[in-house]
């Protein structure tokens, strides 16, 4: 009696509370490892600043020139560097120091953003100098390059830092940093705006790029340059033949690569529904895609807590859900309809981006990794090509038409793969 008396008194509180640290939870396994923290600390402040910079740029250009047409050039502008970089940086990536190729992207960030705000200062960019967001379009091209090159070190160097058993829950958390940073981060630059100017927004945004550089260079050397012969177009051409040889990669690719373009064109039209259909301006903009970020954070979480089994399938529901929600706020002039639709919108999001990145990840080859990845990351420039072609369809056909056929496609791709493609609904 007196041992059982004593099995529940303190030690056993002791063991309980050691059981639900924060290591124990399956959800935040990765954390565990060292450089991943540190390169999780680069990630929060990187896309802290990518999320001020989402709603910033697209509404002081929307200020502007009042233009879709513009709106579309920015994105274009973006996309073709980046893609026709990206094969290069994947490349490179499987070469070179992965760590060191994150460290070039992340101080060129930092210089453009800090450009942009002393263009802002100075007056040189703004509604009083006609024609001065050219300066826009040209930090978007030098954005482009670098990203191009940066991110498939970024994304192909996780699973040397936690090894391949943890890159599913790693890959998790990186979105659902994203998510909570999408939180809050629009919401927050559209207050700034509002109480300041664009250029304190921008100031603050190559702070947090220069944290972020503080971060990765503070990560270990990781992993091992793989040794190839021939050039870096050689090692292009090889990684291409890889992944049209290995189907499963080549479908995910492609399916991930279209649904992109077909999902994102949201981001480029949503200024227009936030003043001229719902009148909520900046502020509301910001709202609109902070919502979006707690749906976010919901698939994010969900996803670092599932076993390694249905995949495939979760990728395709979650589209499904996503194109829904895009013709529901396409089709809106409720505020509140339009929030809630917003929460569902980003929850399809954080499982397209979540799983597209760990299934890609996951079925290539370690070698081959670095340049399988830099097709995925095309998909950024994709993003940047369905904006485009969104924004210049939106200066000839009405906004909502345009987001309804996007999504409408994006429906029945979606619906064709679950049934023609059984390789890739039944992936684990």
């Amino acid at each position: 009696m007196a041992d059982r008396e004593e099995e529940s008194g303190p030690s056993v509180l002791k063991k309980n509370r050691s059981r639900f640290s924060l290591r124990n939870i399956k959800t935040f396994t990765s954390l565990k490892y060292p450089a991943f923290r540190l390169y999780y600390g680069a990630l929060l402040a990187q896309r802290a600043s990518f999320n001020m910079h989402m709603v910033t740029r697209s509404y002081l250009i929307w200020e502007l020139t009042g233009s879709f047409a513009i709106l579309g050039t920015l994105s274009i502008a973006h996309a073709v560097p980046m893609i026709l970089t990206a094969l290069f940086g994947g490349a490179i990536a499987d070469r070179l120091p992965k760590k060191r190729i994150m460290l070039v992207g992340q101080i060129n960030s930092a210089v453009v953003t800090a450009g942009i705000g002393i263009s802002l200062v100075t007056g040189y960019l703004g509604t009083a100098n006609e024609g001065s967001w050219w300066v826009l379009i040209a930090a978007a091209v030098l954005d482009g390059v670098f990203t191009g090159i940066m991110l498939p070190s970024r994304h192909s160097i996780i699973p040397e830092i936690v090894g391949r058993e943890s890159v599913t829950n790693a890959i998790a958390l990186n979105n659902l940093a994203m998510s909570v940073l999408q939180l809050f981060g629009p919401a927050i630059a559209g207050f700034i705006v509002d109480a300041f100017d664009y250029h304190v927004v921008y100031f603050i945004m190559a702070i947090l790029s220069v944290i972020a550089v503080v971060f990765i260079a503070l990560i270990p050397l990781t992993g091992k340059a793989v040794k190839v012969g021939g050039g870096v177009l050689s090692n292009i051409k090889e990684g291409l033949r890889y992944i049209k040889g290995n189907r499963t990669v080549l479908f995910v690719l492609i399916f991930i690569l279209i649904a992109i373009f077909l999902s994102r064109p949201v981001h480029v039209l949503i200024p227009f529904f936030s003043d001229e259909v719902l009148g909520v301006g900046i502020r509301g903009m910001g709202i609109l895609l902070s919502v979006a970020g707690a749906g976010a954070i919901v698939g994010s979480v969900g996803i670092a807590s599932m076993p390694n089994k249905k995949r495939g399938m979760v990728l395709l529901l979650g589209c499904l859900v996503l194109s829904a929600a895009l013709i529901v706020f396409a089709l809106s002039t409720s505020w509140i309809l339009s929030l809630g639709i917003m929460f569902l919108m980003g929850l399809g999001q954080a499982v397209r981006m979540t799983m597209g990145n760990i299934l890609a990840q996951h079925y290539t080859e370690d070698r081959y990794r670095g340049r399988g990845m830099s097709v995925y990351t095309m998909e950024f420039g994709f993003t940047s090509l369905g904006m485009m072609a969104a924004g210049f369809l939106a200066d000839v056909f009405p906004p909502q038409w345009v987001l309804t056929a996007f999504a409408a496609t994006l429906i029945i791709v979606t619906v064709c793969v679950l049934v023609f493609v059984p390789r890739l609904r039944k992936l684990d």
